[in-house]
């Protein structure tokens, strides 16, 4: 099977796939290095997320929320980028405006053994 280096994907398209009032999380891309999700918060609702094993980039597609990375408090919004270390304990809440971001997750941790963070 021949596979490809490369792949583009069209956000509208991925947006389509947003149910609204749900809360979702929908992989759209894995590979052994990264993997990249579209995740959906519906206004009002309560995200149960706890720290990961990889290191997190979220950018704000729409909405406006509050996330909490340890003990400090930032309001998130439509254009905001935000970098989570691995296991560094966050969630978003009081989420004002539906809130949808686009993921991207490094690789875990228990893979990189022996591999030295630069």
């Amino acid at each position: 099977m021949d596979e490809k280096n490369w792949l583009i994907l069209q956000l509208p398209e991925i947006m389509a796939t947003i149910e609204p009032g749900a809360t979702r999380l929908h992989e759209i891309l894995r590979t052994p290095s990264m993997s990249c999700s579209i995740y959906h918060l519906p206004a009002g609702s309560r995200e149960m997320q706890s720290a990961h094993e990889e290191d997190e980039l979220y950018l704000v597609l729409e909405g406006r929320a509050r996330l909490r990375v340890e003990d400090e408090e930032h309001v998130v919004e439509k254009g905001s980028i935000m970098y989570v270390r691995t296991a560094c304990d966050h969630a978003f809440f009081d989420i004002e405006e539906d809130l949808t971001v686009l993921a991207f997750f490094g690789t875990p941790m228990r893979q990189l053994r022996g591999f030295r963070r630069v």
